[in-house]
């Protein structure tokens, strides 16, 4: 018997996730509840770094979902920042989804849009949550690229943000940013700002998704009490600031690993006591939204695997719904005697 193979292509992937923001941030939500009660399997992420290189890298997450998704498989992303001067996009992924009863391979997705929707989703869930449910006066971006503009769209349809103040090292490619912006979600308001300092003063709930390798924010001192920030990137903070904030990861053991700020402030304190809960947890009802003081609270989601083969089976599910995508029904070799 020869099993066959399904491809979904980017523009395909791109056409079943649209204007599915909210189903998207259920389906994460519910995804993250199943992790935090332990019906996964979830691996460390490999990295694959290259000699006298600590930009470039390339990523497999490997992943098991249980708990109704019954879904396992493998993201192999690259990030390359230089590509951005190229012309060409910095993430690059493909996404394997095998048949959990016979472990063959079925599906392979284009994986920077699955990662790019569920990294949105889960900061959009994660922003509802912190600000409990209130809608957030302006936000803040820093870094503007394809992370960040997910995050804006996600936080419109799930949390109504209409006003975004962003910031980028590169002046220029902020403004071509703010007027995608601006014509991708209508009426809204997307202005760019002098400085970081000025995004972290006038914005509640601040987004960073930058291409930082080690931290270069000293101190929040510029930001409002009780202020959100998502620290999609993990780089940005120094240990220092971390260890000042109300954090909340998506999982310890992954996000403390390959210095993260929050891996940093662990060497610097040896133990992750300063990490309060997860959002599982808070959305499990284990633990408050907030720590109640006022603090700044801080979400650091290491990105999972299993966050990926949910939506990627969601994608997959609507594919085949629909009659979308390449079926290739001789790509693996026939089976042999089965007594041998």
């Amino acid at each position: 018997m020869s099993r066959g193979l399904l491809m979904l292509g980017g523009s395909e992937v791109e056409a079943l996730l649209a204007g599915r923001e909210e189903e998207i941030v259920s389906l994460i939500g519910r995804a993250y509840l199943a992790h935090g009660g332990g019906k996964s399997s979830l691996p460390h992420s490999t990295f694959l770094r290259f000699p006298d290189d600590d930009l470039n890298r390339i990523i497999a997450l490997p992943a098991f979902l249980g708990d109704g998704f019954g879904v396992a498989g493998v993201k192999w992303i690259s990030s390359f920042p230089g590509n951005v001067r190229r012309g060409m996009a910095r993430a690059s992924a493909i996404l394997v989804l095998n048949d959990c009863e016979d472990g063959f391979p079925e599906v392979v997705l284009e994986g920077s849009l699955i990662s790019a929707s569920r990294t949105a989703a889960s900061a959009a869930l994660a922003a509802r949550t912190l600000l409990q449910g209130k809608s957030p006066e302006r936000v803040g971006l820093i870094g503007t690229g394809l992370i960040n503009s997910g995050i804006a769209r996600f936080l419109r349809a799930v949390c109504g943000a209409g006003r975004f103040l962003l910031y980028d090292l590169d002046a220029g490619r902020a403004e071509r940013a703010a007027a995608d912006l601006r014509a991708a979600l209508g009426a809204v308001e997307a202005g760019v700002a002098e400085s970081l300092e000025q995004v972290l003063s006038t914005c509640p709930l601040v987004s960073f998704a930058t291409t930082a390798i080690r931290p270069h924010v000293q101190d929040l001192a510029a930001c409002r009490p009780g202020a959100v920030i998502l620290h999609v990137s993990l780089r940005d903070l120094a240990p220092e600031v971390i260890l000042a904030c109300d954090n909340v990861v998506d999982d310890p053991d992954h996000v403390c690993r390959a210095q993260t700020s929050l891996h940093l402030a662990e060497q610097a304190t040896g133990g992750r006591g300063f990490i309060r809960c997860t959002l599982a947890d808070i959305l499990a009802n284990r633990a408050p939204a907030r720590r109640g003081d006022g603090s700044i609270a801080v979400f650091s989601p290491f990105g999972l695997g299993v966050l990926d083969v949910a939506l990627g089976q969601l994608v997959v599910d609507r594919a085949r719904a629909a009659g979308v995508g390449i079926r290739i029904d001789s790509f693996f070799p026939m089976t042999g005697d089965a007594s041998a």
